[in-house]
């Protein structure tokens, strides 16, 4: 873990948190839910799809990886009244809200917590637990073309 587990932080007490299924974090403003090897092989399996159907019809390439495609309003592929993938979600789902962009500051996350009626519901994860996950989700991630070498899987972070 090294310098994230040796300085304060405001959520050192904890943070109180359970996933409603509200889709709060899955419409709305753009933006990028970048999915591993393993992750695209998971949601394949569970909508019944081979890799390459699902790649072509789910995902856009992004970076030296992909991410989940969106409609132009923003909302996720995926969420239609409810998550049809929320058993397999990506991690980065699964760790929402404990990003670092929205544990930077203090202010950040009072702005997220006015949108996300979760935060503050469900069991407290300790400041040490979401420290964990910061941790985890820095590290740079292995990338490859899925439809010729799977990564091995990563830890699914934080369930709710």
């Amino acid at each position: 873990m090294g310098e994230l587990d040796q300085r304060p932080y405001f959520f050192d007490e904890g943070i109180r948190f359970a996933c409603q299924q509200c889709g709060a974090c899955c419409t709305g403003a753009p933006g990028v839910v970048r999915v591993s090897d393993s992750e695209i092989a998971s949601i394949a399996a569970f909508l019944g799809l081979s890799v390459e159907a699902t790649v072509d019809r789910t995902l856009v390439v992004w970076e030296a990886g992909h991410s989940v495609r969106e409609d132009r309003d923003g909302r996720c592929l995926f969420y239609e009244d409810g998550c049809r993938i929320y058993p397999v979600r990506p991690n980065q789902c699964r760790t929402f809200p404990f990003w670092v962009s929205l544990l930077r500051s203090e202010a950040r996350w009072h702005s997220i917590r006015r949108h996300c009626p979760g935060i503050g519901k469900g069991r407290r994860y300790s400041g040490a637990e979401i420290v964990d996950v910061l941790a985890d989700s820095i590290e740079p991630r292995r990338s490859f073309d899925v439809t010729r070498n799977p990564s091995s899987s990563r830890p699914d972070g934080i369930e709710p």
